[in-house]
């Protein structure tokens, strides 16, 4: 019993961490975030959290792990929802795309793409993180298909479309590009969306 209480302390330790580490991406940027200062703002040492996560890299890749499964659990909400398949699609969308020019989540992304090329797992764990988005947009799709609401068509690869836009949208959102804000953002997936499974 003990050890299961040392194991969920641990738990609980790294979450913590994990989310003081996306608060300070969200407050002063990335490039900002050091070990030194996450181990101040959580009032303990640099060793403490390398004890945990070995390294800043890694760190950073379990902030993401971290990140993406609660937006996991919201797109499984969300595909339960009683709505049309059209809403559904719109609050995907939203769900995907970044809340503003500081949006933790996404600053991590943009910087972790950076480092997939040598680094295999970090790769691997990006696309697991990318299946799961393109598996629910496939459930998406094909039920809006299903149902007559969207056009008969090439589901995976429409959901790998959308997303691959939405992944452009979000990189110049979070960049700070002018005129690339969140609604502008949301205008141009909705109106691609729409194009790409509206019914001939």
């Amino acid at each position: 019993m003990a050890g299961a209480a040392r194991r969920r302390d641990g738990q609980i330790a790294q979450e913590r961490m994990l989310e003081e580490a996306m608060a300070a991406i969200a407050e002063d940027g990335l490039a900002a975030l050091t070990m030194s200062k996450l181990a101040e703002r959580l009032g303990t040492s640099g060793g403490h959290i390398l004890y945990y996560f070995g390294s800043k890299d890694r760190l950073l890749l379990e902030a993401l792990r971290w990140s993406e499964q609660q937006l996991t659990a919201e797109r499984t909400a969300l595909l339960g929802r009683r709505v049309t398949a059209t809403r559904k699609l719109e609050l995907f969308l939203e769900l995907y795309l970044p809340r503003g020019p500081r949006d933790p989540r996404w600053t991590l992304w943009i910087e972790l793409w950076a480092r997939t090329a040598s680094n295999q797992p970090l790769r691997a764990a990006q696309e697991e993180i990318d299946e799961g988005w393109q598996r629910d947009l496939e459930a998406l799709l094909a039920k809006g298909v299903a149902q007559g609401r969207f056009a008969e068509t090439d589901v995976p690869a429409r959901a790998s479309e959308l997303l691959a836009l939405l992944d452009g949208l979000s990189t110049r959102v979070v960049l700070g590009q002018r005129g690339a804000d969140r609604a502008r953002a949301l205008e141009l997936a909705r109106s691609a969306a729409a194009r790409l499974v509206a019914p001939g």
